[in-house]
């Protein structure tokens, strides 16, 4: 016989019951204070932003008034775009009035030279000017003229504002067009270049070239350039064949015809029929050699040609004989002789002023031919 009780024999404690309350959430003395200070708290807030909202200027004037598509406001008119009124609109109009806030700088632009832009001189632009050196020549002519004229005015005037830059390259055409010079752009600019000390253009035989050009400033060369092979004319220069730094006074100064001043640069015209504007013939038949320098040639024939280029000789070779005033040899000046310094009886003894005399120096050789006229711009410094 077990010891538990039959199924069924369990009954339920009736007298088993927790004492909880019964009412549900939210319901109760402390939810409805609650609930009274929620909707107090609106109904301030509500008292006070009410007004603001109504109040044209708002707090004090210091707010814009708020408003959500307010009907009374009048809506201000809009003006159509050129491009958008009757007759004025045309295929691509709208970028034709389009305005832009800076406009891009041109090659050139915002470029600033030191030296003076200035143009003086006694009769720049006064005399004959040279007509339009035009090369039409499309292909190889063409761009080896602009690559060659375009370096002459990198290296002889990058520097230079566009007045100085222009006069480089009008001097050049003007050699092209003379009959004493080659009948090329190329032929002009680095002709002598066979020779260190007779290059017509010194950029061409000083090691200029090794120097790498900078691409703002050759740009700015290259559309100089390119206008002058284009026609353009810098009249200011006239028939100048000649120009050099305002630093140096060449012997061939004087002989020549001084125009004025551009920039760095004091610019020359020859004289008598090799300066002449009939002398010029602004003709171009094309033939481009290559636009670098020659190969060094010390011969004889070599010199011969360089000094042939010398303006002096040039100017005798079309008839001028009449030597300037200022490249006339002047009497050497007298100098009065100085009293021998007095020496001690030792060094009177030993030989006196005999020991100071300069003895078994080399002897001389002579004189180039290139450097023979050095020296005789000092009579006349001013050109």
């Amino acid at each position: 016989m077990s010891g538990f009780p039959a199924e069924g024999a369990f009954e339920r404690p009736r007298d088993f019951s927790g004492q909880y309350s019964r009412r549900a959430r939210g319901i109760g003395r402390h939810p409805i204070k609650l609930r009274r200070r929620w909707t107090l708290g609106v109904a301030v807030f509500a008292a006070v932003a009410l007004p603001a909202f109504a109040e044209p200027n708002g707090l004090g004037g210091g707010w814009d008034r708020f408003s959500i598509a307010d009907a009374g406001t009048q809506e201000t008119s809009v003006l159509p775009m050129p491009f958008e009124q009757s007759g004025a609109s045309f295929p691509g109009s709208a970028f034709y009035y389009l305005d832009t806030d800076a406009a891009p700088l041109r090659v050139g632009e915002g470029i600033r030279s030191d030296a003076d832009d200035t143009v003086s001189g006694p009769t720049l632009g006064a005399g004959p000017t040279a007509r339009a050196l035009r090369i039409d020549n499309s292909g190889v002519d063409r761009s080896r003229a602009l690559q060659c004229l375009t370096a002459a005015i990198y290296y002889e005037a990058a520097s230079e504002p566009d007045a100085g830059q222009r006069a480089v390259a009008q001097v050049v055409l003007n050699r092209v067009a003379h009959p004493a010079y080659p009948k090329t752009v190329c032929g002009v600019v680095y002709e002598g270049s066979e020779r260190p000390t007779g290059c017509q253009f010194s950029f061409t035989c000083d090691g200029a070239l090794a120097r790498r050009p900078q691409s703002m400033f050759w740009d700015r060369a290259e559309n100089v350039a390119r206008q002058a092979l284009s026609g353009y004319v810098y009249a200011p220069v006239g028939l100048a064949t000649h120009y050099h730094t305002v630093q140096v006074s060449p012997y061939w100064a004087p002989s020549l015809n001084y125009l004025g001043t551009i920039g760095a640069h004091r610019f020359y015209s020859m004289r008598g029929a090799a300066g002449a504007p009939a002398t010029f013939r602004y003709a171009y038949f094309g033939g481009e050699p290559t636009a670098a320098p020659h190969r060094r040639d010390d011969s004889s024939g070599a010199a011969a040609a360089a000094a042939a280029l010398d303006p002096l000789a040039v100017q005798r070779a079309f008839g001028l004989t009449a030597e300037p005033a200022a490249m006339k040899q002047s009497p050497a000046p007298q100098i009065a002789p100085t009293a021998a310094p007095a020496y001690s009886s030792q060094v009177e003894e030993r030989g006196g002023d005999a020991l100071y005399r300069a003895q078994n120096l080399p002897g001389s050789q002579g004189i180039k031919a290139e450097y023979a006229n050095s020296g005789r711009w000092i009579a006349n410094p001013g050109n």
